[in-house]
């Protein structure tokens, strides 16, 4: 199997630079039973506290949701928007930092089979081609709120094939027009011409 990816990856200061290279790896939660769920890591965004408005770390935040942000990169932040959907992060940087990374779509890899009984009626490029319903094809939710991404409960691995910088776009982060300026930042990246995106917009390479 591929090797996970290690502390040191997570913890650069550079979430931009985290964020596009998270896209191509792997991410595997497994079942109670021990089967692997997994998807490739196929669109992100990039969050970066205490200055882009955008961040739930905006100004230095700190509640009981937003704590987590603030953990050691390598860290998953975990959050339930819309009454109805969980949403999930990789916190990135040192301790006390509050960047975090979204992944928005997932390519499924392994457990297609599962996915579909969690997310049935949707077409295979469907079932993980958004944050919300990328946690309901694996199974994340708030449980795995503060899991070491370097444990047992949610990890993430090396990708099969590196990801040529020609081969990432870069856009506008997606449902944030309260942020004002901080909207238009290029900081959602993604793979061009894959079918699990959950969407386009403006791409450039990057």
């Amino acid at each position: 199997m591929p090797g996970r990816i290690t502390r040191e990856f997570y913890t650069r200061p550079n979430v931009l630079t985290v964020a596009r290279d998270l896209l191509g790896t792997r991410l595997v939660v497994p079942t109670p039973e021990g089967d692997r769920v997994s998807g490739l890591i196929v669109e992100t965004e990039a969050y970066r506290a205490p200055l882009d408005r955008a961040s739930h770390a905006y100004g230095g935040r700190r509640t009981r949701r937003t704590e987590t942000m603030y953990s050691v990169g390598g860290t998953a932040y975990v959050y339930f928007v819309y009454g109805m959907y969980h949403q999930f992060n990789v916190v990135t940087g040192a301790e006390d930092v509050a960047h975090a990374v979204l992944i928005r779509a997932l390519e499924p890899l392994e457990r297609l089979d599962l996915m579909r009984v969690r997310r049935p009626g949707r077409p295979d490029h469907k079932l993980t081609s958004g944050p919300g319903t990328l946690c309901l094809a694996l199974g994340i939710d708030r449980s795995h709120d503060k899991a070491d991404l370097l444990g047992d409960r949610v990890w993430l691995e090396e990708g099969p094939a590196r990801i040529a910088p020609a081969a990432i776009a870069s856009g506008p982060r997606i449902g944030i027009d309260y942020a004002g300026e901080w909207a238009a930042k290029p900081w959602r990246f993604w793979l061009r011409d894959n079918r699990f995106v959950s969407r386009g917009r403006a791409p450039r390479v990057v």
